[in-house]
């Protein structure tokens, strides 16, 4: 009883802390100020790309401070529920049972949906785009590209952060930190790589083109993903809830910070008025154009 308690409150306090940052991810992205001149990020700029990238882990790792008493009223909920599942994660892959054949089947579909697939995507509507002068699919394959690059640098931190043990070790105990700093690290499980990446994608495509059948479409990969790295008997269900809320929100960073058409204002200027000083705010509302 006092292992499981403890656990409990661990899982709780860590699900908390991670519940925090997704919300303010997206809070950050409302919070912080417009970029001046913003560049535009193509493959014959890729400093301009990683200087985007390295900007976004910045303003991500800072999300915490624009956090407000709002955002409680979801941070407490989805923190409790997290602390919740990582409580009973152990339980839930037990019930699963081994069967080989059937994750095998799910981890190769989970690596062509949650991977191989949406790095394809951007990479074929980068080179459609450009043939076809499309700049607002050249633009959607960029910002899908670059929000999966933050998920992955996102994830690769989380992931050694927890050193959470994945299910297929020590009964599936999914133990965080279990053999302390001399066992460092110890394969981890938190958060989901292939949900985190999806989960990204799926927002910036979904937010470009908004349409119900592109919603459905992305979302449901991202959702067929993210069971089936659980049924894949790769990750609890606590590290697929936590990989698919931090890749959203960091889908929704990107496409409000970057988007052309969806993002924040493209230019910020100050004007004289006949009330005195004023802001001028520009957006481009054409897509593609």
């Amino acid at each position: 009883m006092r292992f499981s308690l403890s656990r409990r409150l661990i899982g709780t306090a860590v699900a908390l802390c991670l519940s925090a940052l997704c919300f303010a991810v997206g809070a950050a992205a409302q919070a912080l100020p417009s970029a001046p001149a913003p560049q535009t990020c193509r493959l014959g700029a890729l400093l301009v790309c990683a200087e985007h990238v390295a900007q976004d882990e910045a303003a991500i790792a800072t999300s915490p401070i624009h956090t407000t008493p709002h955002d409680l009223l979801w941070i407490i909920p989805f923190g409790v529920a997290t602390g919740v599942a990582v409580h009973f994660d152990t339980q839930a892959i037990h019930d699963l049972g081994i069967h080989p054949t059937r994750e095998d089947h799910f981890n190769k579909l989970s690596d062509y949906g949650g991977l191989y697939a949406p790095f394809a995507a951007s990479a074929a509507g980068y080179a459609i785009g450009t043939v076809r002068h499309d700049d607002f699919m050249t633009e959607t394959a960029m910002l899908s590209a670059e929000a999966m690059a933050d998920a992955g640098i996102l994830d690769e931190t989380l992931k050694y952060a927890l050193d959470r043990e994945y299910p297929m070790a020590d009964n599936a105990r999914g133990g965080l930190w279990p053999h302390g700093p001399k066992g460092w690290p110890n394969n981890p499980s938190m958060p989901s790589e292939h949900a985190m990446n999806i989960w990204a994608f799926a927002h910036v495509v979904a937010g470009q083109y908004d349409g119900i059948a592109t919603k459905a479409v992305v979302y449901g990969v991202a959702s067929t993903v993210s069971v089936s790295r659980v049924l894949a008997r790769e990750h609890f269900p606590s590290d697929v809830v936590v990989g698919s809320t931090v890749g959203w929100f960091v889908g929704g960073y990107v496409l409000h910070r970057r988007s052309h058409e969806h993002g924040f204002p493209d230019e910020m200027s100050e004007i004289q008025t006949s009330m005195g000083r004023g802001v001028q705010l520009q957006w481009n509302l054409s897509p593609g154009q």
